[in-house]
């Protein structure tokens, strides 16, 4: 399943939906209809389990082209909102997990060039969060280094402590696209929050793509560009570290829960490693997008 958060209107309440050919399928309206009681949230509905989605997505294929009245409407009608507007806790954060990657950032950043012997975990606020097609925010009195990343994003589904790198991905709910902001020069003695956890550093969505739509995340092409130049270009199979490696690595200290976002790093040809440097400014447009899940368009604005 596809599934999203969306507005039908500029006053309406966030819901539920879920995309199926050209049309978002209201899940809550859907179950009501049907007899099979579904929520209005992606928080409550990754808090029902694995048996939820399997049998959600039943229904929507039992009712596909004959949904209920008021159930359905074109895509091209509503606003799409991030996944998870308002994450429970901060997103995990994943640096220096593609090779290229690393060695890019040791010749620009203050980072070894040796590569990471194990995860290198940072985390971004809820706040962070903004939706496709929402504005990143450039304050020049802040940053005058902002920098993109596109990501892999996981979203946990079954609580997860001490989890093993064999059973990691069957705790996974599914994935996202995720744009990791950085501020290079708010770095603050070696603590990357305040670099990458400003407002509107964490461009989520558009949608969640279900684990068993994507049985391995680590096939899949990546891709970045500003003002329609390519920047990043690659495939998630050149993770240092891999999904199932990440989820155990974290979950042996720090217990995942239900939603619960990994953003799984970022590949080469970020604006830091180039040469001369390049950084985003007010007026750019940086579009990315993960094979099989969708993309993300967002302008830059001054404020």
């Amino acid at each position: 399943m596809r599934l999203v958060t969306y507005r039908s209107d500029v006053n309406a309440a966030a819901r539920l939906g879920a995309i199926v050919d050209d049309a978002v399928v209201d899940l809550e309206r859907l179950g009501a209809a049907t007899g099979f009681p579904l929520p209005a949230s992606m928080l409550e509905f990754i808090d029902l389990g694995p048996q939820a989605v399997r049998q959600t997505s039943a229904l929507l294929n039992e009712q596909r082209g004959k949904w209920p009245f008021g159930a359905s409407m074109p895509v091209s009608n509503v606003k799409l909102l991030a996944p998870i507007p308002r994450p429970r806790k901060n997103i995990f954060g994943i640096g220096l997990n593609y090779v290229e990657h690393v060695a890019e950032s040791s010749r620009t950043l203050d980072t070894s060039k040796d590569l990471p012997k194990e995860p290198v975990i940072f985390s971004k606020p809820p706040t962070s969060v903004i939706g496709p097609g929402d504005a990143i925010e450039h304050n020049k009195e802040v940053t005058q280094q902002l920098d993109w990343e596109i990501e892999l994003a996981v979203i946990m589904g079954t609580r997860a402590k001490r989890v093993s790198e064999s059973d990691a991905l069957s705790y996974v709910f599914g994935y996202s696209v995720m744009i990791d902001m950085s501020a290079r020069d708010c770095r603050r003695a070696g603590q990357w929050i305040y670099s990458k956890g400003q407002d509107t550093y964490a461009p989520f969505g558009p949608c969640i793509v279900t684990a068993d739509e994507i049985p391995d995340p680590h096939t899949l092409n990546l891709s970045l560009t500003v003002n329609g130049v390519t920047k990043q270009s690659s495939n998630t199979r050149h993770m240092l570290f891999k999904v199932p490696t990440l989820i155990a690595d974290i979950s042996k200290a720090i217990t995942l829960e239900p939603g619960d976002i990994i953003a799984t790093g970022t590949p080469d040809g970020v604006g830091a490693g180039r040469s001369p440097q390049e950084w985003l400014w007010p007026g750019d447009i940086v579009h990315g997008q993960v094979e099989g899940i969708g993309e993300l368009r967002h302008p830059v604005v001054a404020v």
